[in-house]
C-alpha cells in the first residue's frame, strides 16, 4: 500500500469555528484513510474545544503546537491580540513544512482578515500572504468542488475597479497559470472557458469593449500557445455549459462574484479554495470564521473535508507526473 501524504491543517481563528471543523474532519474515517494529517494550531485550544463540545481529542503526535493560548482569556467570537498573532503563526509554519518537504500539501483553516489586521498582518488574506512566503509573483485563487470550478482573475477589488484590472495581460496570465496547474494535477489537455465581463460578452461592443480590447486577444495569444481556451463567452450561459453539457473543466472568470456567485449555489458547504501557481500545494475552506457559530458545536466540516481530499488528489497526481 502506498504511503499516505502528511496534510499539515492550520487550525485557523482561535476564536472562530476553525478549531472545531479541524476536530470533526479529523474524525471522518474518509480522512483517515486517505493522509496522515498534523494539525498546526494550539493544544490547548483544541483541547478546550474537545472537551467543550464532546469531541473526540487528537492525540500528540496528530498536533504540532506553535501556540500557547490562556484559553481562560479566550471567547468565542472574540479574537485577541495573541489569537490574532497565533492564527498567523499555523500559517507561516504549515508553509515552512510544505517547502521542507514535511508535508505534502497545507490546507488552511479560516481566519479573519480583520482579527490579522489586529495583529499588523499587511495582507489581504491567505493567498497573498502564502504567495509572500513562498515567493511567488503569478497566482491566481480557484474555487470549486465536484461540479464546478472556477478561477478568478481579479480577486477581492472594487466592482467600479474591475474593468481597468481586466487587461489582455491580467487574462492572459490568469489563463497560462491554470493551464500549467490543471495539467500538473492531472488533466492531459484543460477545457477552459473564459467568460466576457459585460452582458452576453458585450454583445459586439454594444454593452462595453473589455471583451474586444482585453479578453479576446488574451484568448487568442493563449490558443497559440497550444491552451485550449474559450471564449469570450456569455456570462449568464457558461456556467450552463460547463455544469449541465460538461463542455468545460473549469471557467476563468474576470470578477469574484461572477465566479462564486454561481459556485457557492452548487458548493456553499463542500466548497474548497486552492492557490494556483505556488510551488506547493495549498487549498483552503471556502468559508470564513463564522464568530455567531464558534464553540456551539453545529459547525459543518464539510468544505474542510473537501478541502484535505483535493490537496490529497493533488499531491497523489503531482507525485505521479513526477514519477
Amino acid at each position: 500500500m502506498a504511503k499516505k501524504p502528511t496534510i499539515a491543517i492550520t487550525m485557523g481563528d482561535p476564536a472562530g469555528v476553525g478549531p472545531e471543523i479541524v476536530l470533526k474532519a479529523l474524525d471522518n474515517s474518509r480522512v483517515r484513510r486517505i493522509c496522515s494529517p498534523v494539525v498546526i494550531g494550539d493544544r490547548g485550544v483544541l483541547g478546550l474545544i474537545a472537551r467543550k463540545l464532546r469531541l473526540k481529542p487528537l492525540n500528540d503526535a496528530e498536533v504540532k503546537g506553535v501556540s500557547s493560548i490562556d484559553v481562560k482569556r479566550l471567547r468565542p467570537g472574540r479574537p485577541t491580540m495573541e489569537s490574532s498573532r497565533a492564527m498567523i503563526s499555523y500559517i507561516d509554519e504549515a508553509v515552512s513544512m510544505a517547502q521542507d518537504g514535511e508535508a505534502a500539501a497545507i490546507v488552511t483553516g479560516p481566519i479573519s482578515k480583520e482579527a490579522a489586521k489586529l495583529a499588523g498582518f499587511g495582507f489581504p488574506g491567505h493567498t497573498e500572504f502564502i504567495a509572500h512566503l513562498t515567493g511567488t509573483k503569478d497566482f491566481c485563487m480557484m474555487l470549486g468542488g465536484v461540479g464546478l470550478k472556477v478561477v478568478l482573475v481579479t480577486i477581492h477589488a472594487a466592482l467600479k475597479d474591475v474593468p481597468r484590472l481586466v487587461t489582455s495581460a491580467s487574462v492572459l496570465k490568469t489563463i497560462k497559470i491554470t493551464d500549467a496547474a490543471f495539467k500538473k494535477y492531472g488533466f492531459k489537455r484543460p477545457r477552459i472557458a473564459v467568460a466576457g465581463l459585460n452582458p452576453h460578452a458585450g454583445e459586439a461592443g454594444m454593452f462595453g469593449d473589455e471583451e474586444k480590447k482585453a479578453i479576446a486577444p488574451a484568448i487568442k495569444r493563449a490558443r497559440a500557445l497550444g491552451i485550449d481556451a474559450v471564449g469570450p463567452l456569455p456570462p449568464d450561459t457558461v456556467f450552463y455549459r460547463a455544469v449541465r453539457k460538461k463542455e468545460f473543466d473549469c471557467v476563468v472568470c474576470m470578477y469574484h462574484d461572477q465566479g462564486l456567485g454561481p459556485l457557492k449555489l452548487l458548493h456553499f458547504e463542500d466548497g474548497v479554495n486552492a492557490t494556483l501557481g505556488l510551488p506547493i500545494i495549498r487549498t483552503s475552506v471556502d468559508h470564513g470564521t463564522a464568530y455567531d457559530i464558534a464553540w456551539k458545536g453545529v459547525a459543518n466540516p464539510d468544505s474542510l473535508i473537501a478541502a484535505i481530499e483535493m490537496a490529497v488528489e493533488m499531491a497523489r497526481a503531482g507525485k505521479k507526473q513526477r514519477g
